[in-house]
């Protein structure tokens, strides 16, 4: 049987088209997926479904990146926490689709749940402050990314949080370490507080990162 012909008149390209494509492009670039047709087809899944899209925003430098070989990063930490970030305990399958969603290896989410003795209803911030602790290299620098990704002020700002949610992860970084005494913990709070207490109950990485500071995990920077 021959194919009906078709003249270029005939064809019509639905408006919204070239705007979609151009921002499916955007986000594509900015995210950089390792496996693009998996990503693409979260991607449009979550476009046609109302929900939070899998997309960085914005393209992360390689020293962003450079701590970890699992393809794990700030940038996607971030996505999965405007992902699940409403929600104050997620379950196993709602996280490993995300997680799926931007092609990230499924070894390394049962490390992470396994670190964190996780069940099927998972703490989303503990898990979001386990992540980020595999991208750092202490405490330190844990609870920065953290402040970073946790923060309402816009980039480049001070990445302020909220002082009992500082405690309560820094907290549960420290139990898990297990190399980190009650008193060097509370040693910690008592320097902060004073800046908090003038912060309106906020704390940033400026002031746990000073040098006057106690060491939240007991070395130098």
């Amino acid at each position: 049987m021959n194919e009906p012909m078709y003249c270029s008149q005939q064809i019509k390209i639905p408006p919204e088209l070239p705007d979609l494509m151009k921002q499916y492009t955007k986000a594509a670039i900015r995210t950089q997926p390792p496996d693009v047709l998996k990503w693409s087809a979260n991607y449009f899944q979550a476009l046609a479904n109302g929900e939070t899209l899998p997309v960085k925003e914005r393209l992360e430098t390689p020293v962003a990146t450079q701590k970890t070989d699992t393809g794990l990063t700030p940038g996607l930490v971030s996505v999965l926490h405007r992902q699940l970030g409403t929600k104050h305990e997620v379950t196993y399958n709602e996280l490993f689709e995300k997680w799926q969603g931007l092609c990230l290896p499924t070894e390394r989410l049962e490390e992470l749940l396994r670190v964190g003795s996780f069940d099927d209803n998972i703490e989303w911030l503990k898990f979001l402050s386990l992540a980020c602790s595999s991208l750092a290299g202490n405490l330190t620098q844990t609870m920065r990314v953290i402040c970073e990704i946790l923060t309402h002020d816009p980039e480049g700002g001070a990445a302020r949080i909220g002082f009992e949610v500082f405690k309560e992860l820094y907290q549960y970084l420290a139990r898990v370490d297990g190399n980190i005494t009650q008193s060097q913990i509370d040693s910690v709070f008592e320097y902060l507080q004073y800046h908090v207490d003038k912060q309106d109950g906020m704390v940033h990485p400026r002031n746990f990162m000073n040098e006057e500071c106690p060491k939240l995990d007991g070395v130098a920077m």
